[in-house]
């Protein structure tokens, strides 16, 4: 007899063969922890290399998508998700192993609607130093925490899920629980015992100062997209984002 899900951990992924198995040990290793049924969804998102195989591998179930948004992908993994409690952690990150057993006793509490996780990076440098304290103070200011999403499945459905947005989805959606929170009289949390291991990736090929840089080079379209014509703003997310691993698979050994 099948165990119950009471979680299902969503993990979008677009040719992601290097990181999606480790991305699953660390659930893994949480879900041990955890001892209860913890169900692992990859959704497999224009995948052309190993990913889907190595997830499968792994004792994950393996859903697809064909979408060029990031917010569509998840959704269509929370839509699969048999769990009453959702996660969400992109493929190239690791989650901590307490990480389930505490998110579940905060929604246990009744205290909270859903919420996020801090988030550290698997390796530091001055500029990423730099980036953690960026980020930290932008949640302590806004309290909207994300890296690693976590809500009833229900609630995910009562907001609509992630918006349909290229960028900012994340911002959005905690603003979206936040509010739906405060109508329920629960508050939008943030984990205090596990976080988020950030990959470092991008900073790895790009270099640390990289989004230092992407501040200053492209201050003009960020105005732009202020102003709501957002096609350049669109090419630079195609660029760092949607075509980041395509960029990286084609380029050879």
């Amino acid at each position: 007899m099948k165990e119950k899900v009471i979680v299902s951990v969503i993990v979008p992924a677009h040719n992601e063969e290097k990181y999606v198995v480790r991305c699953i040990r660390s659930i893994n290793k949480a879900a041990e922890a955890f001892g209860g049924g913890v169900e692992i969804i990859v959704v497999c998102n224009r995948c052309t290399d190993r990913t889907a195989e190595l997830a499968e591998a792994n004792g994950a179930r393996v859903v697809y998508n064909e979408d060029r948004c990031i917010a569509k992908v998840r959704n269509s993994g929370i839509a699969a998700a048999r769990g009453r409690y959702i996660m969400t952690i992109d493929c190239d990150n690791r989650m901590t192993s307490g990480t389930i057993r505490e998110v579940c006793g905060m929604l246990r509490s009744g205290r909270y609607i859903g919420g996020g996780a801090p988030i550290r990076f698997e390796r530091y440098s001055l500029p990423l130093h730099l980036n953690d304290m960026m980020c930290r103070i932008g949640f302590r200011i806004t309290g909207l925490y994300s890296g690693i999403f976590w809500a009833e499945k229900k609630t995910f459905d009562a907001v609509g899920g992630f918006p349909d947005k290229r960028a900012m989805e994340d911002v959005v959606l905690a603003k979206a629980l936040k509010k739906y929170g405060k109508q329920q009289g629960k508050k939008y949390g943030c984990l205090r015992k596990n976080v988020l291991i950030n990959s470092t990736r991008k900073y790895d090929d790009l270099g640390d100062w990289l989004y230092f840089k992407l501040m200053i080079s492209n201050a003009g379209t960020m105005l732009k997209a202020a102003f709501g014509k957002t096609e350049e703003l669109d090419d630079l997310l195609d660029k760092l984002f949607y075509d980041y691993n395509d960029n990286k698979n084609s380029a050879g050994p």
